[in-house]
């Protein structure tokens, strides 16, 4: 097949088989897909014009998508970013054109993605002419999934669970939404990190990058999640090091946490095929997840996985290591208010 740009040619996911009843959807940069989708619909509607200057915030991979479409089209990019961008990230999207903007210092709330939104505003002002993707609210993220819902269905035929993780909400959330059309009762399972407040927990410093937020993305739709999986640092790093060692899959942490998760849940449903998303290669986590010194210099060097989760009843009782609850498809103020109406939560502390 002749494909017209790397975008084209690299968006889509490549639908591989893991486990026996386990089939990763990876991407070598998934957020190429909603970065050239929003550019698409802007350019449709006329929001983006030769004229127009692209502006968002990220400190990663939808940057980067963004900075790969808006070369190829001609749209001038600005990135506003903080210091998790590294340099080599820094080099690679100013190569592509972007102008780059490191925030130094995090917001009173929100942490650095406040701190970003901030800055996104004040170059608003700056620049009357300008066109925000806006990653954690536009409806074009998740949106911009379909088709890659449609090669998961064309190849395996749909799925009974989807599993992957949680940053803005887009991904997961609009993958079962198109998977759902076929697949009502399909079960999703987002993927989470401690110290985020996406699931329910206060918002803390996070080692583990790409999962997780500081803010409450708009597009996180709470009640479409049937369970929620924190993972720790350490044993994020250790499943995306086992993948690696295992299935000579070089990807990010993200990919290794929704990893850990769903072979767990698919050795529990055997007669389950599980997907499971998995986002970015891991190139740009090899002086950190990759690097030995790098995990002992910060504490999260681990040999072993633990087999299993904790089942707890409420995200309050999450702990430090991997734990889930059944979230049940109920709204984020349903679950911390102990909501129980016909779905009630277990007892703290369970396990299983």
């Amino acid at each position: 097949m002749l494909y017209q740009s790397i975008v084209e040619a690299t968006e889509l996911p490549r639908i591989i088989r893991l486990e026996r009843n386990v089939y990763g959807a990876v991407f070598s940069l998934m957020k190429l897909l909603p970065a050239r989708f929003m550019i698409d619909r802007a350019e449709d509607n006329g929001a983006l014009t030769p004229q127009t200057t692209v502006i968002e915030t990220s400190s990663g991979t939808f940057g980067l998508g963004l900075a790969m479409v808006c070369r190829m089209r001609g749209h001038r990019l600005r990135i506003v970013g903080d210091p998790a961008i590294d340099k080599n990230l820094r080099a690679r999207l100013r190569g592509l054109g972007a102008e780059v903007d490191i925030v130094e210092s995090v917001g009173r709330t929100g942490g650095y993605q406040r701190a970003r939104l901030d800055r996104v505003a004040e170059l608003c002002e700056q620049y009357p002419d300008h066109f925000v993707p806006g990653q954690y609210d536009s409806k074009d993220n998740p949106n911009a999934y379909g088709h890659a819902a449609e090669l998961i269905t064309a190849t395996l035929g749909g799925a009974d669970c989807l599993v992957g993780p949680v940053g803005s909400g887009g991904s997961t959330g609009g993958m079962a939404s198109f998977l759902r059309l076929a697949e009502p009762d399909m079960r999703l399972i987002g993927v989470d990190t401690h110290g985020s407040v996406i699931f329910g927990m206060p918002d803390e410093p996070r080692l583990v990058r790409g999962l997780g937020n500081s803010l409450m993305p708009a597009n996180v739709q709470h009640d479409a999640y049937d369970e929620a999986h924190w993972v720790n640092a350490a044993e994020t790093f250790r499943a995306t090091r086992e993948l690696h060692e295992t299935r000579s899959l070089f990807m990010g942490p993200t990919s290794g946490a929704a990893y850990l998760v769903a072979r767990w849940w698919a050795a529990r449903h055997p007669d389950a095929k599980v997907v499971v998303l998995m986002p970015d290669e891991g190139y740009r986590y090899q002086d950190s997840v990759y690097s030995d010194e790098w995990l002992r210099e910060n504490g999260v060097r681990q040999d072993e996985l633990p087999a299993r989760p904790q089942l707890v009843g409420a995200p309050s009782s999450a702990g430090t290591g991997w734990s889930y609850t059944e979230w049940g498809r109920r709204t984020l103020t349903d679950v911390l208010s102990g909501d129980s109406s016909g779905r009630g939560l277990v007892a703290a502390g369970a396990a299983i």
